[in-house]
């Protein structure tokens, strides 16, 4: 049997406007922008992607599932996705960590991690 990761689903308010956000942030192309689904991918044929759909009910608790990004620098990659519009965020990390936890703007964590351990 073969296996192919195809994309991760993330409920979102306003599909459109995350996958944008989205897009802009990773510098990802756009490989469906239907109302009900925005779909994003590194490259058009490349996967996985991130498929946007929109969702009613109101987040009332920290995500289950999150990215984690590991860049050159850390500290500038944080600079940039705030620059974006992410936002800081405390889910009980503590300050002793190599990695920084932020928010999208509908409040999906994401962190932002130090660099790989020697």
């Amino acid at each position: 049997m073969t296996l192919e990761w195809e994309q991760v689903v993330v409920d979102a308010e306003d599909p459109t406007a995350l996958g944008r956000w989205w897009a802009d942030a990773l510098g990802w192309v756009v490989v469906n922008d239907a109302p009900d689904e925005y779909e994003i991918r590194p490259a058009p044929d490349r996967l996985p992607g991130l498929v946007f759909v929109e969702v009613h009910d109101p987040r009332t608790v920290k995500n289950r599932l999150h990215f984690d990004f590991r860049p050159d620098d850390r500290d500038a990659e944080v600079d940039r996705f705030l620059a974006l519009g992410a936002r800081r965020t405390d889910i009980g990390q503590g300050d002793e960590h190599s990695w920084v936890v932020l928010v999208d703007p509908e409040g999906n964590e994401f962190c932002v991690l130090g660099p790989r351990p020697s």
